[in-house]
């Protein structure tokens, strides 16, 4: 299972929300390229970008620290927020993301993820965001009424590279993951699945490891700043798992 350090962009700088709230947002660096290589230098296999000013606008809004990140390391990147559009797909992907992940385009224009990962095969991910179990768009501040997993469902056939699922009531709040609703989104689709919200301790991050569900990989980030989780030594231990 890989674990994914998380380097969430707000204005600039990294930082970490409480259950997705933009007022409720800690700076825990305003080096994003210098945090990019901290994190590469300690071993991590990829990293895990989000452009939170791009989530609620639509479009992308932090590409300088992102393009400083792609520039600083050479460990695979993945990107969220504000990615609506083909040619913003191509766009990343020409700068050098590894991979760009969909949210709410995945409930507005599903056509445009299937059409993506037709063009773009192993590059593009479809980021669910739930609350209660019910997906959530435009940065987390809507929420629909369909279920994470009929939406999952519904891209079986796509070839999507991944679903990152993340529990908002759990991103940032330093509580545990949610691992059962996490494993059972991964037993009900043949996609990997990427846990996302919660990661706060290296219990957390075995227990998703041994759900027994084949979970592909598990994001965190405020408990990688905090400190509350050594990144040498979590990805020391899933290499013995």
């Amino acid at each position: 299972m890989i674990l994914y350090p998380a380097i969430d962009l707000k204005d600039g700088q990294c930082v970490r929300l409480l259950k997705g709230a933009m007022d409720a947002a800690t700076v825990f660096n305003d080096d994003p390229a210098a945090q990019a290589r901290a994190f590469a230098d300690a071993g991590c296999e990829w990293l895990h970008l989000v452009d939170l000013n791009g989530a609620f606008a639509g479009t992308p809004v932090n590409a300088a620290p992102v393009e400083s990140i792609l520039a600083a390391v050479g460990v695979p990147c993945q990107l969220g927020g504000g990615i609506r559009d083909m040619a913003t797909i191509e766009t990343w992907l020409g700068k050098g993301l590894a991979r760009v992940i969909l949210g709410t385009v995945a409930v507005e224009k599903p056509d445009l993820v299937r059409e993506a990962a037709r063009a773009f095969p192993g590059q593009v991910a479809v980021g669910l965001d739930a609350r209660h179990g019910r997906v959530a768009t435009r940065g987390w501040a809507e929420e629909t009424d369909m279920t994470v997993t009929d939406l999952a469902r519904s891209f079986e056939d796509a070839g999507v590279a991944a679903i990152i699922y993340t529990d908002i009531d759990r991103d940032g709040a330093m509580q545990g993951p949610n691992v059962a609703a996490t494993a059972a989104l991964a037993h009900a689709v043949d996609i990997p699945v990427i846990a996302s919200g919660g990661v706060s301790s290296l219990g957390d991050l075995l227990a998703l490891r041994d759900c027994g569900a084949p979970l592909d990989g598990a994001i965190s980030g405020r408990a990688l700043y905090d400190g509350a989780l050594d990144l040498r030594e979590a990805l020391a231990a899933l290499a013995e798992g």
